[in-house]
């Protein structure tokens, strides 16, 4: 199964690179404020589909552009038993503006865990891969989380939230206000904060040990599954801010080594609920 999502992970970035070449001829679709959705993205999320599909004909899909397969919830149980979970492009943005930060993220959840997991960063020829209980690989080699222990001496990822809520005026200025709360706090008490703008990334850099810990709210599962996978199978742990397991529709991400998650987890635990408006 592993090497399968690797084969269309390498196919969707087929056609990203193809289209990389291009960008001033992309098509280019607004589906809210700074969230964009190209002509490169459903092709290489098709591609990605295809070579899934035709290996596992019966199996359910999440993709962020084409949402849900029509088998993803079967009547005659709770939910299909493997569901592959696909960003084709996660960093839009970024590719959009020749900004050499994005990648392709493949998750196979299985009875309700991730099993399998694919981040392939196209710009690089990075390749991060990790299957349950075997570790965490980048390039075929085997990646450990990093190992400072203060977060005073740790470099965090983070994501700002660029997107419209779907709440009232009030409501998006109130998250936009905890989270420069957040950032105030998390940028006085470590080495650095880095915003790259593209979360899959951003968690498999966790899991290699170039960030010591990542957080982020308002993500979708596709954002989230393959990243979480290579985090927990390289010595890592990913939780919601309260530190605990249902992140991946929570949508909030706190992920990192043992000791900087704990410690990330303790400063960012008042920021857990939903911001309240003024």
């Amino acid at each position: 199964m592993l090497n399968t999502a690797i084969k269309a992970a390498r196919r969707g970035a087929t056609v990203i690179n193809r289209g990389s070449f291009d960008l001033d001829l992309l098509k280019i679709e607004k589906k809210q404020h700074n969230d964009f959705v190209t002509e490169v993205d459903r092709a290489a999320e098709q591609a990605i589909i295809e070579v899934l599909l035709s290996a596992y004909p019966t199996h359910a899909v999440l993709a962020e552009e084409s949402g849900a397969s029509k088998n993803l919830h079967d009547k005659d149980k709770n939910e299909n038993e493997n569901i592959w979970i696909i960003d084709p492009l996660d960093g839009t943005t970024n590719f959009i503006h020749g900004f050499p930060q994005y990648c392709v993220s493949i998750a196979l959840q299985q009875r309700g865990q991730i099993t399998q997991a694919v981040v392939y960063d196209p710009t690089r020829n990075d390749l991060f891969t990790a299957s349950k209980g075997a570790g965490a690989y980048l390039n075929e080699k085997r990646i450990r989380v990093g190992k400072r222990d203060k977060i005073a001496d740790a470099l965090i990822g983070t994501g700002f939230p660029f997107r419209s809520n779907p709440g009232t005026e009030t409501e998006d200025a109130a998250a936009l206000e905890q989270y420069i709360d957040m950032f105030r706090i998390m940028s006085t008490r470590c080495a650095g904060l880095r915003r790259p703008g593209a979360a899959a990334l951003d968690l498999a850099y966790v899991a290699a040990g170039r960030l010591d810990a990542f957080f982020e709210k308002g993500l979708k599962p596709w954002d989230i599954a393959a990243g979480s996978l290579l985090v927990s199978e390289a010595g890592g742990i990913i939780g919601n801010f309260n530190g605990d397991g249902d992140y991946l529709h929570n949508g909030a991400v706190i992920a990192g080594s043992p000791k900087i998650f704990a410690q990330t987890v303790a400063l960012l635990a008042p920021f857990a609920g939903t911001p309240k408006g003024k």
